[in-house]
């Protein structure tokens, strides 16, 4: 049986937005096992990437907690989140805004490396190897982000995130950006990645039908709650609640 090597319990977050507190995430529990896709679905605002921001500790957890292979991570700070990020990566919605605009993509895929005590010659060799890994040609570790199109960039980002050799992937509306051909050659990559790399991937979506394509387990959350989890066939096929037939019925 698969080791579960995420777990959160009850995740609770909320926010002040002028007079009102709003919460974004409310009593969330879930599982991930190696190697197994699990796709978090719902609306703007339903949550989906206030879970992912508080799995990689860019937001703290109001109520519950986190635990990457049985160690609790929910609060974790200094060496003990470095050591995180060494197994935890995530790419992100908007790529070019992820890449510091005044440095290459060769230098923001090395940057972690560089990190980790790699010289600059074994550093400018394995980002090309990712590079290569992700359907670009070395050539382009010396491009800027304004000098590539959305999907080329998506592509440097996931390179990056693979620089550390994660074994957790999270995909927060990577492919929402894209138009529709790049969208299904990003998910392509990602499939392939997940298989040679033998990748635990959160794929955060609002698009079912990627999701269906990609997904082992499906949640679905409104309005912070988790309304429906399954299999993706069970919730495809035989979805529980009226919001995720309408989700379903907008998409597929």
């Amino acid at each position: 049986m698969a080791e579960t090597v995420l777990k959160a319990e009850h995740l609770s977050k909320s926010f002040i937005s002028g007079n009102k507190r709003f919460t974004a995430v409310d009593d969330v529990s879930f599982n991930l096992k190696q190697g197994e896709c699990l796709g978090i679905v719902g609306e703007s605002g339903s949550g989906k990437s206030t879970i992912a921001k508080m799995i990689t500790c860019l937001e703290d957890v109001a109520r519950g907690q986190i635990f990457l292979r049985n160690q609790e991570i929910t609060k974790a700070k200094g060496k003990a989140l470095r050591n995180i990020y060494q197994d935890i990566q995530m790419v992100f919605q908007n790529p070019a805004e992820s890449f510091d605009p005044r440095h290459t993509l060769g230098d923001g895929i090395g940057e972690s490396l560089r990190n980790m005590g790699m010289n600059r010659k074994e550093t400018k060799e394995r980002v090309e190897q990712l590079l290569e890994k992700c359907g670009l040609d070395k050539e382009f570790s010396q491009r800027y982000p304004h000098q590539v199109s959305g999907g080329q960039c998506q592509r440097a980002a996931i390179a990056r995130a693979l620089a550390v050799k994660p074994s957790i992937l999270i995909c927060d509306e990577a492919t929402s950006a894209l138009d529709v051909t790049v969208q299904k050659q990003i998910l392509e990559l990602l499939i392939e990645l997940k298989h040679n790399e033998n990748l635990t991937v959160l794929f955060i979506s609002h698009d079912l039908a990627l999701v269906q394509a990609f997904c082992d387990h499906v949640m679905v959350l409104n309005g912070g709650k988790m309304v429906e989890y399954g299999t993706t066939e069970q919730v495809i096929d035989h979805p529980k609640t009226d919001y995720t037939r309408t989700l379903i019925e907008s998409v597929l």
